[in-house]
């Protein structure tokens, strides 16, 4: 079996539960696994210490993950356009697997959740994308074959699975964001498998 990390930074659930729906996704790809990582919280006044195990979900992502996946599904909730700060400071301690081109030539696809139908949710995927394109990984969407993103009025974009988590952050996920998560996962895992 070959994993497919889905790396993810969740704060009130959603991220944490597309992660979920698109691992689902993973498993539905014959030989293919989903290992699901998570990062620590960050502090904005001095450097946070949290224990080697999180009190609940997944647990912390290693180097090691990343170098030993067949993919990658990296998801953040939107801040500000852009991806949530422990996630990028995550993504700032990988230059040892970019020296070593570690991740070159492997296939990524993102995801995100906004509080907000119009809160940055595009800019976000975009950004998320910027240091996978550094690392040689392989983008991938979501293709207008997938009706659902015809369709959608939550979220859905060709740049990654996204969610409208609302104002209060608790929405659930839609039947349209489900199935897009769904879609994106075995995207992900069937050009994993074509590549290995």
């Amino acid at each position: 079996m070959a994993d497919v990390l889905v790396l993810y930074y969740s704060r009130h659930g959603a991220t944490r539960e597309m992660a979920q729906r698109i691992a689902r996704g993973i498993e539905q790809v014959p030989g293919m696994q989903a290992r699901l990582r998570t990062v620590p919280a960050v502090s904005t006044v001095c450097e946070a210490t949290e224990d080697s195990i999180p009190a609940e979900g997944a647990p912390y992502v290693s180097l090691d993950d990343l170098r030993q996946c067949a993919g990658l599904a990296l998801g953040s909730p939107t801040r500000f356009g852009n991806m949530a700060a422990p996630l990028k400071y995550f993504l700032d301690s990988t230059s040892s697997l970019w020296l070593g081109g570690e991740l070159a030539g492997k296939p990524a696809a993102l995801f995100t959740s906004t509080s907000s139908l119009h809160g940055g949710q595009e800019a976000t995927l975009l950004s998320m994308m910027l240091p996978l394109l550094h690392h040689g990984m392989l983008i991938l969407g979501i293709p207008y074959s997938e009706t659902e993103l015809l369709h959608t009025r939550t979220g859905g974009t060709p740049y990654g699975a996204s969610h409208l988590a609302g104002p209060d952050s608790d929405l659930p996920l839609s039947d349209s964001e489900k199935q897009l998560c769904s879609a994106l996962g075995q995207r992900l895992a069937q050009a994993a498998a074509k590549l290995q």
